[in-house]
């Protein structure tokens, strides 16, 4: 067992090594260390069996025998979700990748089951649980994180109607204009200008049609609203059942990036008491920024997120440094970047920020599990100011951050950091 643990740390070391990161002096591994302790990555303890990378079961989940939908013709974008949450970091990826694909290849799933089988857009309440609970255990086989249902807040109405009135297709059909929704969902395709934004109007107002439907109205009342989101799931099932699951999944993931984009995703401290260094005039700039870095890095614990989501998040905790009487730009003092908004590993191997448009994670055999970081992780973090603009309200996204590419760089280094290592 010692030369078990031995040779797993040896080719984690040499691992950092490759990446250029210590072979240097050894109080580098000092921070590796430390970081294992905080639990960004899986404690290997002697007493403890040796830990396998992402691998797939050879044992096939017991299922319940009742879900209709038809898993084996999705399989490749089954085997693909379970990468995307694979068990040591789903919830690292949450937000960006493991919950968007989830949540895809169920509603694809839903789709091509009312294409090929039903004339319903739905599924009742007793097969929607059996079929979530199948899902998760073959996804699970497959290596995938066994908790998805707590770290992607999923329930079984997900494959329901909820509170819809409408999932019968024909009846669906003939109450939207579901020529214009196909069509305006398809111009994602073509590169049309704002697709998303297209697309999601679309969307929103064939489900407030099905919600008003309810009481015979013509336009959804404010408290229809509840039943205006479950129908925006009915709307999504049906766009899935006329297009190719290919297509479907573009078109879904398209549309989730262009929500979450808008918003951060991440949970900020408590800053009182923690940034007086900061406030008004700054008189030890070393204070302030020793104390901005210990706050900044109770974010880093939280989860990789995209370029965009950067900005939003940059411009959200300046506004509230701003409120709490922090008036210079300490983003500029103190040498903060977008990419000190994302998830970190060690002090070497920073973060990364992973692409505004959607992306899946991807498994190298033997090695551990990739993604792709833009070049774009090396931009200062923009201190907001009155004419500050969030990433959201504007259609051209690549204004600040993209249009320098993207290249597999860091998050490689920093998920094989992330994944147990197995004695071969």
């Amino acid at each position: 067992m010692k030369q078990c643990v031995a040779r797993r740390r040896l080719i984690l070391f040499l691992l950092l090594c490759l990446h250029g990161t210590c072979c240097s002096p050894l109080n580098n591994l000092k921070s590796l260390a430390e970081k294992l302790e905080i639990g960004l990555l899986p404690q290997i303890s002697p007493s403890a069996p040796p830990l396998a990378p992402f691998t797939s079961s050879t044992v096939a989940p017991k299922l319940s025998g009742s879900c209709p939908l038809n898993f084996v013709a999705l399989g490749s974008m089954i085997t693909t979700t379970s990468i995307d949450c694979a068990a040591p970091f789903a919830k690292y990826l949450a937000n960006v990748i493991c919950c968007p694909q989830l949540e895809t290849t169920l509603t694809i799933l839903v789709g091509q089951y009312s294409k090929h089988s039903k004339n319903e857009l739905a599924l009742n309440t007793t097969l929607a649980r059996h079929c979530l609970s199948d899902f998760q255990k073959i996804l699970a086989g497959k290596g995938a994180n066994s908790t998805l249902q707590q770290i992607c807040s999923l329930n079984p109405s997900i494959l329901s109607e909820g509170s819809c009135p409408i999932s019968n297709v024909q009846e669906f059909e003939a109450t939207v204009d579901s020529p214009t929704l196909l069509s305006s969902c398809r111009k994602i395709f073509v590169g049309s200008k704002c697709p998303e934004q297209i697309c999601e109007s679309a969307i929103s107002e064939a489900a407030e049609k099905l919600a008003a439907k309810a009481y015979g109205l013509s336009n959804v009342l404010p408290d229809q609203s509840t039943k205006a989101k479950d129908c925006q799931r009915v709307v999504h099932h049906w766009l899935a059942s006329k297009l190719d699951p290919s297509g479907a999944k573009e078109v879904l993931r398209c549309l989730s990036s262009y929500k979450n984009n808008r918003v951060c995703p991440l949970v900020f401290p408590n800053m009182s008491g923690s940034i007086e260094a900061c406030k008004n005039e700054i008189k030890n700039q070393t204070r302030c920024c020793l104390a901005m870095w210990h706050y900044v890095s109770h974010l880093q614990r939280q989860n990789f997120i995209t370029n965009l989501q950067a900005m939003e998040c940059a411009g959200s905790l300046g506004m509230k440094l701003q409120k709490a009487y922090v008036t210079q730009d300490v983003y500029k003092l103190c040498h903060i970047t977008l990419k000190d908004f994302s998830a970190q590993v060690t002090p070497e191997v920073s973060g990364c920020l992973l692409p505004s448009s959607p992306s899946d994670a991807t498994l190298v055999p033997t090695m551990g599990i990739s993604s792709l970081c833009g070049v774009d992780n090396i931009l200062p973090a923009p201190w907001p100011s009155s004419s500050h603009v969030h990433a959201s309200s504007s259609c051209n996204k690549s204004v600040y951050t993209l249009g320098l590419g993207s290249l597999l760089v860091g998050l490689m280094s920093t998920m094989l950091l992330l994944l147990p290592m197995a004695d071969p």
